[in-house]
């Protein structure tokens, strides 16, 4: 963990802040401005890029991968800004909370992949970026997105021991959890070889 150097009351508004900025469901937007559907009635039913793009529209799953990366990234460089690193941390955990137990869906969200992933470039990009590769050898090498995710998410905490971003540890290790935590259905049915592949329509 960095030094806390903030009070309780500016951690606690960067927490609140984090999960509002991480709980805008991008997914769910994009899919009713471009005429796609509810995505609850969609492949999955998850509100996340994969599951966009089971609608057969490439161009919003990609808008969505971009926006919920982007909100991670932008809850961890506006409390960074404005307070330091403490608060960056704390913005980062509230934002996948946010994201994968938004208030304004009855905190039935998403897996939280693509906020991981943009969250971690913000954070320390050489993690995040290390991230985005084993997200990648792990989906495109199995066609399964979730494959990736797992993938990314347990590289992130060796990550940031091997590049010494020791301070970060105990923040990767928390995401970690949370990521195999959302895709415990995922991990069922990789086991039972069930898991749809990437593309694949509900």
């Amino acid at each position: 963990m960095p030094e806390i150097i903030s009070s309780p009351l500016i951690l606690t508004v960067w927490a609140l802040l984090g999960y509002l900025i991480g709980s805008i469901p991008f997914g769910m937007i994009l899919a009713r401005a471009m005429n796609l559907g509810n995505l609850r009635d969609i492949g999955s039913g998850n509100i996340g890029a994969t599951n966009v793009l089971r609608t057969g529209n490439k161009t919003a799953a990609a808008l969505t991968l971009l926006f919920d990366g982007g909100k991670g990234a932008v809850a961890v460089l506006l409390a960074r800004a404005m307070v330091g690193e403490d608060a960056a941390q704390i913005a980062a955990i509230a934002a996948m909370l946010g994201h994968c137990y938004p208030i304004w869906l009855r905190f039935k969200g998403g897996k939280g992949v693509a906020t991981l992933l943009g969250l971690l470039l913000a954070l320390a990009w050489p993690v995040g970026v290390g991230c985005c590769i084993a997200w990648l050898i792990g989906a495109l090498s199995t066609r399964i997105s979730s494959m990736g995710a797992l993938a990314a998410a347990a590289a992130s905490t060796f990550l940031m021991v091997l590049l010494n971003f020791g301070q970060m540890v105990v923040l990767g290790v928390a995401l970690t959890l949370l990521i195999y935590w959302r895709h415990r259905a995922n991990i069922k049915r990789i086991r039972s070889g069930e898991e749809p592949k990437i593309g694949q329509k509900g």
